[in-house]
């Protein structure tokens, strides 16, 4: 049986009709290369997107049900999210477009902008600089730094209840401060935060400390994700305080369900646990794929966020 098999290897090996099939293929591999799309895959402690350079279109390369697609880890790429690089708006240096990996549109993603300026950066093959970058949640403005981390100028946060949104009934003032909210039988308090997408924030349930490995996040994430008052949805982070100034957080994200970070919810559990009285102002907070540094500062009432953004492969992908 051997002997057979490598005499019909050779055989085929050697014959015209072999050859010609094998020019066939080379040639449909390379008109597939030149269809497909072009990307680089990055990922914020373990939060991964597929980055496309969009520069040359107004509008993404890419439908939501193809990003979903792409997205998908076991027929697809795998990712949280496809992120597109497009033209500036204004005085900006580029534009941010993001899908979820549902297919759902954020307005903007902390750790995904991280990635973003790092993947122009490297395209572009800049020094260490900032960017101003367009999106759907206003100027954002991350900042290479020399050792390779990004720090973003988050802006300001969003406070007021009917702003993020949420029914929720203002506990101080018009804010969402540990306001109570029953689900599956237990009740949560809920303060509540926009970074320009909205988060929930808990510290409590049933009037004791969350324990972030107790939580039985696939179970009731999406039981805040899509609760009635949060109308446009919510990403939910559970909290862990250790010290005023180092927290645990374990994230439910509105369109990607669990995930190992998120950074627009490290800005907003820091905010909402100032407000609180749970923690400073300056925070680590500590993700299940690493921690981010968060400070609110009082100096402009912006968020700085810092943190790593690195590539993990590129490639030519089908559409």
């Amino acid at each position: 049986m051997q002997s057979s098999l490598n005499l019909r290897s050779s055989s085929c090996a050697s014959s015209p009709l072999r050859r010609a099939y094998r020019h066939r293929m080379s040639s449909r591999t390379r008109a597939a290369a030149t269809e497909g799309l072009s990307f680089t895959k990055y990922q914020g402690l373990g939060n991964d997107f597929i980055l496309v350079d969009n520069r040359s279109s107004s509008e993404p390369v890419l439908s939501p049900e193809q990003a979903a697609k792409l997205c998908d880890r076991n027929f697809g790429i795998g990712g949280d999210g496809v992120i597109f690089a497009l033209p500036p708006v204004g005085e900006t240096d580029l534009t941010m477009r993001i899908y979820n990996s549902d297919g759902s549109e954020p307005e903007m993603c902390g750790n995904g902008i991280r990635c973003l300026a790092r993947f122009v950066s490297d395209v572009d093959k800049d020094t260490p600089r900032k960017y101003k970058i367009h999106t759907l949640a206003g100027l954002i403005q991350p900042e290479i730094l020399p050792d390779g981390q990004v720090c973003v100028d988050m802006g300001e946060p969003i406070l007021e209840g009917a702003k993020i949104p949420t029914t929720l009934t203002p506990t101080q003032g018009d804010r969402v401060v540990e306001a109570p909210l029953e689900v599956n039988g237990r009740t949560y308090l809920m303060t509540c935060v926009s970074m320009g997408n909205p988060h929930a924030m808990v510290f409590s349930v049933d009037g004791q400390p969350i324990k972030v490995d107790e939580v039985p996040l696939a179970e009731i994430g999406p039981l805040f994700e899509k609760n009635a008052v949060f109308p446009a949805k919510t990403n939910t982070e559970f909290v862990e305080v250790l010290t005023r100034s180092h927290v645990r957080m374990h994230v439910w994200e509105r369109g990607a369900g669990r995930t190992l970070a998120c950074g627009t919810g490290a800005c907003a559990t820091v905010v909402a646990g100032v407000l609180e009285g749970k923690v400073d102002r300056k925070c680590q907070v500590d993700l299940p794929g690493g921690p981010l540094e968060i400070e609110w500062r009082e100096s402009d009432n912006h968020i700085y966020m810092t943190g790593p953004a690195e590539p993990v492969f590129s490639g030519i992908a089908s559409i």
